[in-house]
């Protein structure tokens, strides 16, 4: 090796060691990650032919939605579609200035199962969301609710997937993690990003099944199925209406119960588009990162105290191999030394962060190719959690100001 790059400096067996136990981190969080999403079902497991349990049980869709002019229709469109004999969908406009409430009443039309209502007005002390999904519950007539987002697309067979698997997992409240649709280099850089940063985090079905603490759970906002029993006895969206993530805090006001929460994969089910480019990237993941992300540390307040730095090195643990092992290699490009240590320890971390990426994009059914957005997308997601900081607990979303708690 070093007759190939004279810049090279020798290495001695204890360094060659030092360089793998450095890379250790990246080489094995892609491991964790891979056996933890092996242990999460998948919604294609079901076999949608079964048979139920009579009575079917009655599913209300809670849909909230403000200023969705571009999703409402094709999103109530794809609940339409539902196989569910039994279904009723509930819109929630809420104080949309763009039109999405005559949309929705145009996409219903006439469906008996489909109702769209305006939310009342926001109460002091609540999230928009939380209020919306609030309102709209109280409308609902089912034994089971399902609320979702209005950037979400449904199959058909969605609702009969996720009642079934919640009953094979014993789940009080089951989400979906679907297709992440990206149509922007952006997205496609950023979202592999933030989902490997959450699914590291959380892991997979089974690591949250056997939580024994709240915030060792997540829930995936876009699309999460409860009873009517359970949602009742929490008293709804209320405990977590001043929450930016009112998703994490429902599953953890779930398992504080001594009920289980669980995940599945829905990729042929479910999809989703986010956002539409780097500004709303920019907001949407801001909004969350910080105010949001608190509520999954460990060790109480000394963990919201040394969060800021947690937030920083999942960017940073990304972007570092690629800063090194480009250091080396102009080095050795420019006739300067440049140790072995060093880049044994970049290669193989490089190497480590690539397929990690690569396993999220193949997951999420798109080209592994992606995966050499990764660098682009650790400087990304690194300029968001700056901001995010510096923005604290004050949110601003959809015209609207917060401070989450």
């Amino acid at each position: 090796m070093l007759s190939l790059f004279p810049g090279l400096t020798p290495m001695s067996l204890q360094g060659a060691l030092s360089a793998v136990a450095a890379a250790a981190p990246w080489v094995g969080a892609p491991l964790v990650l891979a056996a933890r999403l092996k242990t999460t079902p998948r919604l294609d497991d079901i076999d949608v032919a079964a048979t139920i349990a009579e009575p079917v049980p009655r599913v209300s869709i809670v849909l909230p939605a403000r200023n969705e002019a571009v999703h409402i229709a094709a999103c109530i469109r794809s609940i339409r579609a539902s196989t569910w004999p039994d279904l009723e969908l509930i819109v929630v406009d809420d104080h949309s200035t763009d039109g999405t409430g005559a949309l929705a009443r145009a996409a219903a039309a006439d469906d008996a199962r489909v109702k769209v209502v305006d939310a009342p007005d926001l109460p002091a002390g609540w999230f928009g969301k939380q209020w919306a999904c609030q309102s709209g519950a109280a409308h609902a007539t089912g034994s089971l609710l399902l609320f979702t987002d209005a950037d979400t697309r449904h199959a058909p067979d969605l609702v009969g997937r996720m009642v079934r698997m919640r009953e094979r997992r014993g789940a009080e409240l089951l989400s979906v993690a679907g297709h992440q649709e990206m149509g922007t280099v952006w997205e496609r850089a950023v979202q592999p990003s933030v989902f490997t940063l959450i699914l590291t985090r959380y892991g997979g079905a089974e690591a949250m099944e056997r939580a024994t603490h709240p915030r060792d759970v997540v829930a995936n906002g876009q699309c999460f199925m409860l009873s009517r029993r359970v949602y009742d006895a929490i008293g709804g969206h209320e405990p977590v209406r001043g929450f930016v993530v009112e998703d994490v805090m429902m599953a953890q006001t779930i398992q504080a119960r001594g009920d289980r929460v669980s995940l599945a994969l829905g990729i042929a089910q479910l999809s989703t588009r986010m956002y539409d480019g780097l500004g709303s990237l920019m907001k949407g993941w801001g909004k969350n990162m910080y105010a949001g992300g608190r509520h999954a540390m460990w060790w109480g307040a000394v963990g919201k105290w040394l969060y800021p730095l947690f937030l920083l090195a999942f960017p940073l643990g990304v972007l570092m191999p690629f800063l090194a092992l480009a250091w080396c290699l102009i080095a050795l490009a420019a006739g300067a030394a440049a140790s072995t240590a060093v880049l044994l320890w970049s290669a193989a971390s490089t190497a480590a962060v690539l397929s990690a990426f690569a396993a999220a994009n193949r997951l999420n059914g798109d080209p592994i190719r992606r995966a050499l957005l990764a660098p682009l997308g650790g400087a990304i997601v690194l300029a968001i959690c700056v901001s995010a900081l510096a923005r604290g607990k004050h949110v601003r979303w959809k015209d609207r100001a917060y401070v989450s708690q």
